[in-house]
């Protein structure tokens, strides 16, 4: 499922209050979905890493109460009122005995005499048995408690969500030319590629990193062999038509001759347009091929939604409606 449907689907199933596994590979955005849903709902978020846990810390401690008799003390991140989710992150790569505490609490919504309120939801992810270096499975009775969702990562579902979260022009535009190196898991690898360490790239290059370390940074964030397709990247991005040329002569300006350049005209374009210049940018992308041209207009306006008002994206709009989805 892509980010959207699993989105709708968190949608449902905490209104049902239903119990619900996330699965997917390392880095794909698994808890920042989840963070994300909160955000959106306006509630409470408890994240519990379940992996950090042992099982005395999901009962608590015993006490003696005046009575005499034992009982024990609910640990503190286990909610007492309101609405919110239990996010238990990295449940399946908890010790046995921390699972086997949680099968009373997903299902019954108890643990000793804790009992989780009403309005809370059960949530909880994992990587895929295949992508983890552990191979114990999560015991049956645990993984028959939840409904289970398998989370893939969309490669335009995630540049709608860079350009939003201002993730570099550079990034994206080498990821829509080399699309299968967004997320490519290796389990032998310290880094590989991922979109969480794709940001790391980004994020780099926010602070430009002196040119001569650059590949070691990128290498010891998504690993050496996409590391240097990305570097040849950055290079030939860097010598691109300069933008403010572009905006100043669009009717001049030339056009790369190859893909992955356009990809990176496109992509810088899309990053710097705004509702004052656009029809200029329009002049410049009419010359290129649709593809491109459609691509730099859709990041356009979703980073900048001020610019469906200019007369230069209505006159786009009308010329290119066939190619609108």
């Amino acid at each position: 499922m892509k980010a959207s449907a699993i989105s709708k689907a968190l949608h449902t199933l905490f209104a049902a209050k239903q119990p619900v596994f996330i699965w997917g590979a390392p880095g794909i955005g698994k808890s920042a979905i989840v963070r994300q849903f909160s955000a959106e709902l306006q509630i409470p978020l408890r994240d519990v890493r379940a992996l950090l846990l042992d099982p005395v810390d999901l009962r608590g401690l015993p006490f003696l109460a005046p009575d005499g008799r034992s009982k024990w003390a609910t640990p503190e991140f286990l909610p007492q009122d309101g609405a919110g989710i239990l996010f238990l992150d990295e449940l399946n790569a908890a010790p046995a005995m921390v699972q086997a505490s949680c099968y009373q609490l997903v299902l019954d919504r108890k643990l000793g005499e804790y009992t989780l309120p009403e309005g809370w939801a059960i949530f909880a992810a994992g990587n895929r048995d295949s992508d983890r270096a552990v191979t114990s499975r999560m015991p049956t009775p645990l993984r028959n408690r939840f409904v289970h969702l398998e989370f893939e990562v969309d490669l335009q579902e995630w540049c709608e969500w860079a350009i939003q979260a201002g993730i570099r022009a550079e990034v994206i535009a080498f990821l829509r030319f080399r699309q299968e190196l967004l997320s490519v898991f290796d389990r032998d690898a310290n880094a590989f590629p991922s979109p969480r360490s794709w940001e790391f790239v980004s994020r780099i290059l926010d602070v430009k990193p002196h040119q001569a370390i650059e590949h070691e940074l990128f290498s010891g964030a998504v690993g050496n062999g996409a590391a240097t397709e990305f570097s040849a990247f950055l290079r030939m991005f860097r010598e691109l038509p300069n933008i403010d040329a572009i905006l100043l002569n669009p009717l001049k300006e030339p056009i790369p001759e190859n893909a992955a350049a356009q990809y990176a005209v496109a992509s810088a374009l899309a990053r710097c347009a705004s509702d004052t210049n656009f029809d200029r940018v329009c002049l410049y992308l009419d010359r290129m091929p649709t593809e491109f041209r459609v691509l730099s207009v859709r990041d356009a306006i979703l980073r900048e939604p001020a610019i469906r008002h200019t007369g230069g994206y209505t006159k786009w709009a009308i010329e290119n409606h066939d190619v609108l989805v």
